[in-house]
Formats: C-alpha cells, sequence, structure tokens
C-alpha cells in the first residue's frame, strides 16, 4: 500500500483556499478535505502539492491525507493535536512567527554539540498545549533549513552507504538524493513536523542550503566550478529547493503560471526538466543582462499585510563590473511589489538590511578594495578577507544596499500607492538576534526596523558573541567608518540605531499584526537540567505609536 513518506506540510493560506504538500513512496492520488491532486515524479522520488479550495474565509477545519483512498494522517497513535487548515478572515489579526538557521534535529545532532533546545521544536510543543486561536498564521523560515555542508552523524552514514566519504565532497552532500535525506531528516522531526502540518509556511533558502558563502563573489564562485562535484551539488541543490520549498510558497495564480510547475506534471520524470531549471538560475549570477529564467523572490498577502520575499542568494551578480544583490530585472520585480495599499510591509531578506554599524563600515570597506581599485595585490587580499570572514552582506554590494534603502523609504513615506504603519525587514543568518530603526533624514510616517532572529537550532562561540556586541559599539563605528572613507565608499544615505539586542541563543521572534498596530516578542528556548525545554521572552516591544483613524477603504 502506498505510504506517506514526508509531510504534510501546510503551505500557502488564503481566504478561500490553501496548498499542501506531501512526499510519497509511489505515484498516487493525494486528496485533502475532498479535493484531490496527483503527484509527479522526480529521479525516483514523488510529490504532490494539492490545492484546497472553496473554503470558506476565516474557517478553521481539521484535515486528514488520504494517498489512493487510504488515510495515511494523522498518524495512529498520533500525540499531537488535530492537524487543521485555518483560512485568513478579512481584517483579523496576522500572526507571523520567524527565525532561520537550523542545523539538524535534536536527535540527529543537537545534543551531541552541546545546543540548547530547538526553538522550533519547543515553539510546537507550547502550542499543543495553548488556544488554537492563539496560533501563529504564517511560519516564515528564513534561511538555512538544511545545512548542505555541515551533516549528522546519521546523514553521513546514508552518504557512506553510496560513496566513500574520503573523496570529496567528503561529508558534505553530493547531489539530489542525498539532499533529500536532510530533509528526511529536518522535517521529519516529529514536533516539526506536526508544527508544519498546521501552520502555513513560506521560506528562502541561504547560503548552507548550499554551501557555506554560496554565491559570496566570482572569485569564489570560479574556485567551486573548478571541482569536480560542484556541478551535482548546486544542480541537486536548486531541484530539491524547488521541489521541497519554493513551489509552495506560489500562490494558486503563481503556480498556473509557472511553466516549471505545468511541465512536471507532463513527464514521467520531472528530474532532467528540474535539473535544467536548477542549471539555467545557477548561471544567471554570471551575466547582468542574462533573462530571468527562474525567479526564486516572491510576494504573499495576509490580508494587509503584505511579505515580499528577496533571494538575496541566487538572484545576485556576481562579476565585480556589476556586482548586485540582485540582477536589475529581479530588482525591478521587487519594487513592483512593493507597490500598493496596506497596513503593514514585510520585507523578507536572508542576510540583514542593517547591520551592526562597525560591521556594515568593515563590509563595505572591503567591497570596494576587493574590485580592484587598488590593485592586484590589494585586491587578493581583499577577496581572502571577503571569503575567510564572510563579508557578503548588503553592506558589501554597496550599491544593491542603497537602492533597497530607497525603496523602503518611498514606501514608509507612502509614495507608493499607500499608507503603511510599518515597514519591517526580516531576516536571520548572523547567529545573533536584534532591533534597529532606520533613521531617514526625510521624515516618513511610519517607521521601518530590522529586525534579525537567528538561529532557531545552532550555537555561537563566545568569540563571535564579544564581536557582535563589539560592532554595535559606537567607538567600533568611529574606527571603521573612516576606513570605509578611505577606500572610497560613499556616505551613507541613513543611520540607525538598536532598540533591542543583541539576543544570543535559540531565538524565534512573533510579530502580532492587528490593523495599524504591530507588536514583536523575541524568545529563547531554555531548559532547565533534564528538564523540559521551555521558551522565555527576551523582549517584548510596541513597532508602530497607538493607532490612528484610518479613512475608510
Amino acid at each position: 500500500m502506498v505510504s506517506l513518506v514526508l509531510g504534510p506540510l501546510l503551505r500557502h493560506v488564503g481566504e478561500n483556499a490553501v496548498t499542501v504538500w506531501v512526499e510519497t513512496d509511489t505515484p498516487c492520488e493525494v486528496t485533502i478535505l475532498g479535493r484531490a491532486g496527483r503527484t509527479f515524479t522526480a529521479h525516483g522520488h514523488h510529490y504532490a502539492l494539492v490545492l484546497v479550495d472553496g473554503l470558506p474565509a476565516g474557517s478553521c477545519q481539521e484535515y486528514t491525507v488520504e494517498l489512493d483512498g487510504h488515510a495515511v494522517w494523522p498518524l495512529p497513535g498520533s500525540p499531537y493535536p488535530p492537524s487543521v487548515i485555518r483560512t485568513l478572515a478579512p481584517g483579523a489579526t496576522v500572526r507571523v512567527v520567524f527565525g532561520s538557521c537550523r542545523h539538524g534535529t535534536p536527535d540527529a545532532i543537537g545534543r551531541q554539540h552541546g545546543y540548547a533546545p530547538d526553538a522550533l521544536d519547543t515553539y510546537a510543543q507550547r502550542m499543543t498545549r495553548t488556544d488554537i486561536a492563539t496560533w501563529p498564521d504564517v511560519l516564515v523560515l528564513l534561511g538555512d533549513q538544511v545545512y548542505a555542508d555541515e551533516t549528522s552523524p546519521s546523514t553521513q552514514e546514508f552518504i557512506a552507504a553510496r560513496r566513500p566519504l574520503d573523496e570529496p565532497p567528503g561529508p558534505e552532500v553530493a547531489d539530489f538524493e542525498e539532499y533529500t535525506q536532510l530533509y528526511y531528516e529536518s522535517w521529519g522531526d516529529p514536533d516539526v513536523r506536526w508544527l508544519l502540518s498546521t501552520v502555513p509556511s513560506a521560506m528562502i533558502f541561504d547560503d548552507h542550503d548550499v554551501r557555506d558563502d554560496w554565491n559570496t563573489s566570482q572569485a569564489w564562485r570560479e574556485r567551486m566550478q573548478a571541482t569536480t562535484w560542484w556541478h551535482s551539488r548546486i544542480t541537486g541543490g536548486l531541484t530539491s529547493y524547488w521541489i521541497y520549498q519554493h513551489i509552495g510558497n506560489l500562490t494558486p495564480e503563481g503556480l498556473a503560471a509557472d511553466r516549471h510547475y505545468q511541465r512536471v506534471h507532463e513527464v514521467d520524470d520531472a528530474g532532467p526538466v528540474l535539473d535544467g531549471m536548477a542549471m539555467v538560475a545557477d548561471a544567471e549570477v554570471d551575466d547582468i543582462d542574462a533573462a530571468l529564467g527562474s525567479r526564486w523572490s516572491y510576494r504573499l498577502d495576509f490580508g494587509r499585510v503584505r511579505l515580499v520575499m528577496i533571494d538575496s542568494r541566487c538572484g545576485r551578480v556576481l562579476p565585480e563590473a556589476h556586482r548586485s544583490m540582485l540582477s536589475p530585472a529581479e530588482f525591478a520585480w521587487i519594487e513592483e511589489q512593493a507597490e500598493g495599499d496596506y497596513d503593514h510591509l514585510l520585507v523578507g531578506s536572508s542576510l540583514p538590511w542593517l547591520l551592526p554599524p562597525a560591521i556594515h563600515h568593515v563590509e563595505s570597506w572591503n567591497e570596494a578594495l576587493a574590485s580592484g581599485s587598488r590593485g592586484p595585490r590589494v585586491q587578493r587580499w581583499s577577496e581572502r578577507l571577503r571569503q575567510a570572514a564572510d563579508l557578503e552582506h548588503w553592506a558589501a554590494f554597496r550599491s544593491s544596499f542603497d537602492r533597497l534603502t530607497r525603496l523602503l523609504g518611498a514606501a514608509a513615506r507612502g509614495e507608493l500607492g499607500g499608507d503603511p504603519a510599518s515597514v519591517l525587514v526580516l531576516s536571520g543568518d548572523v547567529h545573533h538576534g536584534y532591533v534597529a530603526r532606520a533613521l531617514y533624514p526625510q521624515a516618513a510616517a511610519a517607521p521601518v526596523y530590522q529586525i534579525t532572529c537567528s538561529p532557531v537550532h545552532n550555537a555561537v562561540p563566545g568569540t563571535i558573541k564579544v564581536g557582535f556586541r563589539a560592532g554595535w559599539s559606537r567607538l567600533a563605528a568611529a574606527i571603521a567608518r573612516p576606513l570605509a572613507r578611505s577606500a572610497g565608499v560613499a556616505r551613507l544615505p541613513i543611520r540607525w540605531k538598536r532598540l533591542g539586542g543583541p539576543y544570543f541563543g535559540n531565538l524565534v521572534a512573533t510579530l502580532v499584526l492587528d490593523g495599524t498596530d504591530a507588536r514583536l516578542e523575541v524568545e529563547r528556548a531554555c531548559r532547565d537540567g533534564d528538564g523540559p525545554p521551555y521558551l522565555t521572552t527576551l523582549d517584548s516591544m510596541p513597532l508602530t505609536p497607538p493607532a490612528r483613524p484610518r479613512p475608510d477603504r
């Protein structure tokens, strides 16, 4: 009998429709609340994304998953509450939970490395004890959902059964098949599996989803391309990302317009189709004029809350003469999505827009030197520093930083067609959390914040903590600022001040968006001795002034 391998994952949610993702062990028909969809096959694995439409707005229904008429979810004897589908209600409060960087699971890797409890596991466990009315409306995962370059002992056993670990790339994943093992391990975790079955999720990749420093620079890319294993790694990484993460981000209309999604249902094995898509997407970083064949950025609306997710990894242009975080075509698309009428604009970027100021200046200084402006010797030294110190955030793509800064300011000033109450940039990557407010020379009605929450399951060495704390100090910024100016870096178009943090530990953050009000809560997963894990609040703050009257809409 056909079996459920992974899932269900509740993905896109609207007022009247949702999508649900599953992986099965053989081709079959998948039925959820009476709506059915067929699986597609890629490299011997079978997947379905079922559109469950015609639902009442603001409804909540328990659901089961049937494969060829046989019920396979919930699992027999499950200790968790029933999985539910909750549709959005017009005008309702929107709760957004977010974080990034989940390195393995507690069973696979956590205790071995001395990690604190997994924040997502702990959050899921708390949900089972709380009223469904308090559950989040969406979980936003901002990168490093899997670690292809830092595998667990169990994944290394799987790899060793396929190929020698003493040959490149060693214990790192090499291809699509090994990527599937990463997802089985991460999403098969019982707490997270239940969480993802009942809370809609939106995702984007970051470097560890492929490899540390992914697309840092053209020199890094050329070094990877010279290896014997990179082609299968990047192809397997992007193909698996499209299947496991990307298609669930899309709206039903987006799926209908996606030629790759239509094509995979027309062939017996979609593996070659998706591998070709991955190769084209990877090649786009080499050419600023390349046609936008694959756009990983996307937009979602949750009532009057808009999320614009930016691909800050595969969307880059890397040749030094045209270095940019996004191609011109994709940046223009992002700008178009920020137009319109909404109460809150959420901009998702795995990499923070605003860093600790001293670190920002160092990254911009390094970019200027690595461009070759001071000669080849300095350029080579700067490139080595860029890769060794991970100097590749928005600050290291200064022209892109300035363009994003202008876009966020225009949105906050109401120049893009609406009158937002807040503009919030949500990020991860840097293994600590903080809240910073941008200060524009031209006053804006809506506040603009950078909110960073990372990691949900990892660890930060003490020396790194010291470095991040120092990065926020005025003294460090005063030293780094003239360093950047000495390399010809232009003055910053804005300033910013830290309002909260730095927070360390395994973190999860929650935004509560109620009309024009916005509030943030940051929590850390803890454990006392051998007791059960729990979440403790590190910070809670309003992000908007008291609600102001809004015109009838």
